[in-house]
């Protein structure tokens, strides 16, 4: 199933953009971790039906992070050590990537400016900016080695 598909069955199974770009994640490395998923269904639709900042910036960063955060506990042994230094660098590399990107083709990262206050037009868009974000994550942890 080619990453596109795999965005539009998970859409239609009630997932929001960050959830979708979590379960993407954890399928990729081979994790399961529904209190991660759960937890990104706050970042929908602008951060809490906000109509704010965009739930893939967000959800991006919070992907990033899951990879190449500071952990806590014993779940966290194995992983890499953290380096504040590539964390910082990282997030701003998306962040950076992510404005310029939707502020050329859509005017803003808001989610009301995105999706110009049209839920319709949320299914014309969104599917492809999960992906374009997934895309650019994963592109950042093989980067830096963190895949």
């Amino acid at each position: 199933m080619d990453l596109m598909d795999r965005i539009m069955e998970l859409t239609e199974q009630g997932y929001c953009c960050a959830q979708i770009l979590a379960i993407l994640l954890l399928e990729t490395i081979g994790e399961e971790d529904p209190g991660f998923v759960r937890a990104m269904g706050g970042l929908q639709y602008g951060v809490g039906y906000s109509y704010g900042c965009c739930g893939c910036m967000t959800g991006g960063t919070a992907v990033l992070s899951y990879v190449i955060g500071q952990g806590y506990g014993e779940a966290d042994e194995g992983r890499e050590p953290y380096d504040k230094e590539l964390h910082r660098k990282v997030l701003t590399d998306f962040t950076q990537w992510f404005m310029e990107e939707m502020k050329s083709g859509f005017g803003g990262i808001d989610c009301s400016t995105i999706i110009q206050g049209s839920m319709a037009r949320c299914i014309e868009v969104c599917p492809g900016i999960i992906a374009a974000t997934y895309e650019k994550c994963m592109e950042l942890l093989e980067e830096n080695e963190r895949l």
